[in-house]
């Protein structure tokens, strides 16, 4: 049986949060039909959704259909409970965030994480902005069924609901991982139920769901979808994670943008990475090859239950780059020469790992000497392209040699945004389910 369990107001709202599962690599199922839905054909299941179509009818209905709901998908091993709601607040939100915390029981609490960074939906100070517009100023506030007619998330869930609410605010989220925990304790010993949290990026997304993690208090995630997902991410392993869908992401630049880019994928997900200390690599062939042992050994030891791994330079950070004078001085050669061994030692690197560990379906590589390094050393013939993931990043697949048929992105080290890199992970995910 499922792991995970979405009860949601609406399909559409239900299928959205599947399809946020199903690019993470978690099988969901909607259930459409509650009288001819049969638990087995979701076995290899990860996620069940149900849609309670209850967003505009009675509160009493609505509460019976997600409590009758829950009391009938739910299973022994269901380790995730979600409220899916809508992302600008319409509906019986708090009259359904009762249900489902009555039918689970008192030891859980619900945390309400109504952010979509991604759709420009954030809660600061309590409220909620679309867009940067405060909720009750947008469309929602003429809906037709169901108008939101504040923006505060404390006045719509408390007035639809029968539980105390505590609100943590941004100030707490800045106070770190150890604050949410002690404050989340202390609501749970206080009787709270409910815990509405500012939020504002998938970085606050992450912060919380570890802080929820780690306290040991059960809770239910009440949010639009991508909540639900970093806890889902964060809490249970797919059980078709398939071997040949594990992705390496090679990066040797050092341009400030690469390391932004870094920095936003690690955020938005799980990634097995290992740091290359580049200074090694240059410091004599001893101190390059105990590097390079170093790296891959590390790397070898902990991938297995990572999708996404990445090795990269620490000279991605200003205070780790290396003074090519310093070397070119004591070891008598160019700046050129010493750039050529840390881009081959990347690709030793990286041929030592697929060599080591076969089930990846796929790399990326950013900045352009290290990918022409790495094909040098996988001794493919070239690149076949077959599509633009976003200018100066192609993907396509490596012909000759053992290597013939490994899916490649190649992006530029300045290229793209902030999210760059995320989108190529996320596009060669895509294309390898297909």
């Amino acid at each position: 049986m499922a792991q995970c369990l979405i009860i949601a107001d609406d399909l559409t709202g239900a299928n959205a949060t599947g399809v946020l599962l199903q690019k993470i690599n978690y099988q969901s199922f909607t259930v459409t039909d509650m009288e001819r839905f049969e638990k087995s054909v979701t076995r290899n299941c990860d996620c069940i959704i149900y849609p309670t179509d209850s967003r505009a009818i009675d509160p009493e209905v609505a509460y019976e259909r997600v409590f009758i709901a829950v009391k009938m998908l739910a299973a022994q091993d269901t380790r995730i409970f979600c409220k899916r709601i809508d992302s600008t607040l319409r509906g019986n939100i708090g009259t359904e965030i009762d249900a489902l915390l009555d039918a689970v029981g008192a030891p859980y609490v619900a945390f309400i994480v109504p952010c979509f960074p991604e759709s420009g939906r954030i809660v600061c100070g309590g409220y909620m902005l679309v867009n940067s517009v405060p909720l009750h100023k947008t469309e929602a506030a003429i809906d037709p069924k169901t108008p939101v007619t504040s923006s505060s998330v404390r006045n719509l869930i408390c007035r639809q609901s029968a539980y105390d609410a505590l609100v943590l605010y941004i100030d707490d989220l800045q106070k770190g991982k150890n604050h949410l925990i002690s404050r989340i304790i202390e609501a749970k010993t206080e009787g709270k139920r409910i815990i509405l949290f500012d939020c504002i990026s998938q970085e606050d997304l992450n912060l919380i769901a570890e802080a929820g993690i780690e306290s040991g208090i059960p809770f239910i995630c009440v949010d639009p979808g991508p909540f639900s997902a970093t806890v889902v991410r964060k809490t249970i392993i797919p059980k078709e994670q398939k071997k040949n869908m594990k992705l390496l992401a090679v990066v040797g630049s050092v341009n400030p943008v690469a390391r932004m880019q870094i920095d936003e994928l690690f955020l938005s997900q799980s990634v097995h990475s290992v740091c290359i200390r580049t200074k090694e690599l240059v410091n004599g062939e001893q101190s390059r090859q105990r590097e390079i042992r170093r790296t891959v050994g590390e790397f070898l030891a902990g991938y297995e239950n990572s999708q996404i791994s990445c090795i990269y330079g620490d000279g991605i950070y200003p205070e780790n780059r290396v003074d090519f004078s310093h070397y070119t001085a004591r070891q008598e050669c160019t700046a050129a020469h010493l750039s050529d061994l840390i881009n081959t030692a990347f690709a030793e690197i990286t041929h030592a790992i697929l060599r080591e560990a076969p089930d990846f379906a796929g790399i990326y590589t950013c900045g352009g000497d290290i990918t022409v390094a790495v094909s040098k050393q996988l001794q493919v013939s070239g690149i076949k392209l077959i599509g633009e993931v976003l200018p100066l990043a192609a993907y396509g697949e490596f012909i000759g040699g053992k290597y013939a048929g490994l899916k490649i992105i190649t992006k530029g080290g300045m290229a793209g945004d902030k999210d760059a890199m995320k989108r190529c992970i996320l596009y060669m995910q895509e294309r390898l389910l297909l």
